[in-house]
């Protein structure tokens, strides 16, 4: 009778580890509570915006820390004004960023896209724009199917909310995450953005 007690007991607290080391176990207000606590972003004083899946972030984070903080670092030790209009590899094809400039988009003009292989963190560091951004699982029409060797596809979507991306608050998006960034927001203007691309696997 006791060894069974003593094995209900080891296994709950088993369970227990697992729950408190696996983020896709976490409750809902676990999972806030870390995101909002913010010590992942390393001091980089720019804010997360309400739209990023905070338990697919803290899945990944835990997952890849050390390209999650890589990423950050570049982030916060660089200045957008000051960086090349080029690729910067920062871990190769796992962890790298792009830096553009664009003139913003009419929202007819621009395309929902979705990535598999990469997931975005994307950070309007001069001017202003709108990201529209919807869930995967609302693609419509195919416009144009998956390419691997660019990691995206572009389609149509049920329903997209546009989101303002100024130097304030950055996006982190998923591949389950359609977006359809670069659109104006008021008048087409110019803009210069950071994409941090970070391998999923």
């Amino acid at each position: 009778m006791r060894k069974s007690i003593l094995i209900v007991v080891v296994m709950a607290l088993l369970a227990g580890c697992k729950g408190n080391s696996d983020p896709s176990e976490w409750s809902s207000k676990k999972i806030d509570h870390w995101f909002e606590k913010g010590e992942w972003l390393g001091d980089w004083k720019v804010s997360p915006d309400s739209s990023i899946d905070r338990r697919a972030f803290a899945v990944s984070w835990f997952s890849n820390r050390e390209r999650w903080e890589k990423a950050f670092a570049f982030l916060r030790e660089n200045d957008p004004d000051m960086l090349e209009i080029r690729r910067y590899d920062i871990d190769g094809d796992n962890l790298y960023a792009t830096v553009s400039e664009y003139i913003t988009k009419n929202e007819e003009d621009a395309l929902y896209e979705a990535h598999r292989k990469y997931i975005d963190i994307q950070y309007v560091g001069a001017g202003r724009e709108l990201i529209g951004i919807a869930p995967l699982s609302g693609k419509k029409e195919t416009l144009e199917a998956y390419d691997d060797s660019r990691d995206i596809e572009f389609f149509t979507v049920s329903k997209g909310e546009n989101r303002p991306a100024i130097p304030d608050r950055f996006f982190i998006l998923f591949p389950h995450d359609a977006h359809r960034p670069g659109l104006k927001d008021g008048e087409n203007s110019p803009v210069r953005k950071i994409v941090v691309k970070v391998r999923v696997d």
